[in-house]
């Protein structure tokens, strides 16, 4: 009797914590892309996805029409990202600007519950890059050293979805660079980045991002790093197109070493293609 009074009792206990507890749910597609527009989102690829992005920045628009308002001149990257796991994402690439090669690490830490559902309200995923050029010194005489070649940037992702069609993403980053132009410019440079994101339609989204540095970071030549742009989703590709004061387009080229005045008309359109590509489990 005892025995079947215990089995009874342990059975309305699991049954009603069973209906208490709810499976956690998540935000989904905080932003459509790995990419905001120059920066990183939040996003990490799903475990066994790889995406080739292939990266282009025209010239200046304030060329004038001698440059044909900056088609006459581009600059390029081509790169390849892949989901180790869900919550791991790596990649490379090679740059015109510099000549230069980088490698990053993506890590997601916590995600945002489903709206309406509770549970964490912010999104967060940690990322680290190193860069490496292989430029030719100006002068043959004083060859660049190679540990000097390497500039590493490390952010931290804080990202909320507040509605089905608007996100924004804050970016705290350090950027670190073995080489500097001069004595009194520190090695160490910290920048405060922001993003967004909103929803036209389901295919496409207006982004905007901009990364602003403290005081005394940098020399009087850098400028802040500005972009807007326009995604459009096709399935699995992704076209982003946008217009930026920035050439480069990895971290320490776009947060660092920024040259344009949008007031000047220093403005570059550019365009992101994003082919994503499932190399296990199960195909799309």
């Amino acid at each position: 009797m005892r025995t079947k009074f215990l089995i009874a009792l342990f059975t309305i206990i699991n049954i009603t914590v069973s209906a208490q507890i709810k499976p956690v749910k998540y935000t989904h597609e905080t932003f459509r892309g790995t990419r905001i527009v120059n920066g990183h989102s939040i996003e990490t690829l799903k475990d066994g996805e790889m995406e080739m992005i292939i990266g282009h920045r025209f010239g200046r628009l304030n060329g004038g029409a001698y440059e044909l308002f900056g088609l006459d001149q581009a600059s390029i990257r081509i790169g390849f990202d892949y989901g180790v796991r869900d919550w791991l994402t790596i990649g490379g690439g090679r740059s015109s600007v510099g000549k230069e090669f980088d490698g990053f690490l993506k890590l997601r830490i916590l995600r945002q519950g489903a709206i309406g559902e509770g549970g964490m309200p912010v999104s967060i995923t940690g990322f680290s890059s190193l860069a490496y050029t292989t430029l030719k010194a100006s002068d043959p005489l004083k060859p660049l050293e190679y540990q000097n070649r390497f500039a590493f940037t490390h952010q931290i992702f804080i990202a909320r979805k507040l509605s089905d069609r608007f996100s924004i993403q804050m970016m705290p980053t350090l950027l670190h660079f073995n080489l500097v132009d001069t004595g009194n410019e520190p090695n160490d440079k910290i920048v405060i980045g922001a993003g967004a994101k909103f929803q036209l339609t389901k295919n496409l989204a207006l982004t905007s991002e901009y990364y602003y540095s403290l005081p005394d970071q940098f020399l009087p030549d850098k400028k802040d790093s500005f972009s807007v742009g326009l995604d459009l989703n096709t399935g699995s590709h992704v076209f982003q197109l946008h217009f930026t004061n920035s050439a480069g387009m990895i971290e320490k080229q776009f947060i660092g070493e920024t040259t344009g005045d949008w007031g000047k008309g220093d403005v570059h359109f550019g365009f992101n293609m994003v082919r994503t590509f499932k190399l296990k489990g199960r195909r799309y």
